[in-house]
């Protein structure tokens, strides 16, 4: 499936892996693990990614959309940008480690 999508993009689908309690208690519990990605990154586009870049076999992949929050500084109104999860879920046996830098 991986060969469908232009490698180049899926370097760039990935931001950065969300490390977090919440994080890590998902990851223990589903076995399933965070990235932040691209505002316009889909599904199939986050599996292909993960399964090149990790060498693991993904089972699903759920996505969540946070609104930025608003935010004062004295009189000026600012806002966070608005952030795109990805929730990936690993087959059985599979797993990410971020502290060795790849696949474990």
């Amino acid at each position: 499936m991986s060969k469908t999508f232009n490698q180049e993009r899926l370097l760039q689908v990935l931001v950065a892996p969300q490390i977090s309690e919440k994080a890590t208690y998902i990851a223990d519990k589903n076995e399933q693990v965070v990235f932040i990605v691209t505002p316009d990154a889909t599904k199939p586009e986050v599996k292909a990614a993960v399964e090149m870049l990790f060498k693991v076999e993904v089972k699903s992949v759920q996505m969540a959309n946070l609104k930025g929050k608003v935010k004062r500084s004295g009189r000026t109104v600012g806002r966070r940008s608005d952030i795109r999860k990805a929730f990936v879920c690993l087959k059985p046996g599979q797993e990410i480690n971020f502290a060795e830098g790849g696949a474990a």
